[in-house]
């Protein structure tokens, strides 16, 4: 099973970047005007990326995860002609409260009740304007002290509401981690350039760091207490370190400070990556 997470950062001006995430590793990295539509290019991009992989693993199983800004009826509808799974969050309009009023009430009463947060799942058919088929529509009514929060996923999966929302759509949140280390860890939102190109290419490095330093993260470090670390840790605390360097015609040697309180971490990722 392959989860695509698909998201984009808005804290810019100039430019949009789409991230796709599978699990940990970065897929794609590309820029787009940001007066363009959110999803742009989105299905082209998906269509890629499941081309290619089902050539490596041909009986794999895609499921394609994103938030409300990916509902489109293009999107959608090529997920369901080319057996790819989606769950996509779906903006909430008159119709999608009023269908989902009564798990909103039972959740309202609960709350009144028993003064603890609640949390509620439905599930109906909805067909809007823009689609040529109703599709399966997850209500998720929740309410708390702050009064009611309604959410709604659109999907074509089978599972049952509350595992769909909790343990597929709601997993989307960790790729937010994942674009904050690229933009804000590796410095990818410096696309101050007033040309496409320079800035996708300022993009492309910023990606290429993030994977080697997901490599270093989960092959280096794995077992260590920086496995978990995010890239700007791994930048700061373990590659950024003073050294002398001496070099013969034999070898060349690192010279770190013993003080160095990190040194056995290091140690043990170079010599995973040096035995390959």
């Amino acid at each position: 099973m392959v989860p695509l997470l698909l998201s984009r950062y808005y804290d810019n001006y100039c430019f949009l970047p789409l991230y796709v995430f599978c699990g940990e590793q970065v897929l794609v990295a590309y820029l787009r005007p940001a007066k363009k539509d959110a999803a742009l290019h989105a299905a082209a991009i998906l269509k890629l990326l499941t081309t290619r992989l089902r050539q490596a693993w041909p009986g794999v199983r895609i499921i394609f995860r994103g938030d409300s800004g990916f509902c489109r009826p293009l999107l959608l509808s090529w997920c369901e002609h080319h057996h790819v799974h989606y769950v996509v969050g779906m903006a909430k309009n008159n119709w999608l409260l009023t269908e989902s009023e009564w798990w909103r009430e039972q959740a309202a009463r609960a709350f009144a009740w028993t003064q603890q947060p609640q949390r509620i799942f439905g599930e109906f058919h909805y067909r809007a304007h823009s689609w040529p088929c109703h599709r399966r529509m997850i209500a998720i009514a929740e309410h708390n002290a702050q009064g009611t929060n309604p959410r709604f996923v659109v999907t074509n999966l089978r599972d049952e509401p509350q595992a769909l929302y909790e343990t597929m759509y709601c997993a989307r949140g960790e790729m937010e981690n994942r674009i904050k280390e690229c933009q804000l860890g590796l410095f990818s939102d410096r696309t101050s350039c007033n040309l496409w190109w320079p800035n996708q290419f300022r993009l492309l490095l910023a990606a290429l760091a993030y994977v080697l330093l997901e490599r270093l993260r989960t092959v280096g470090l794995a077992g260590t207490a920086l496995a978990r670390a995010q890239v700007w840790i791994l930048r700061c605390r373990l590659l950024k370190v003073g050294a002398v360097i001496v070099r013969n015609t034999r070898r060349i040697r690192f010279l770190l400070a013993s003080a160095f309180p990190h040194q056995a971490a290091f140690r043990l990722a170079a010599q995973r990556f040096a035995t390959g």
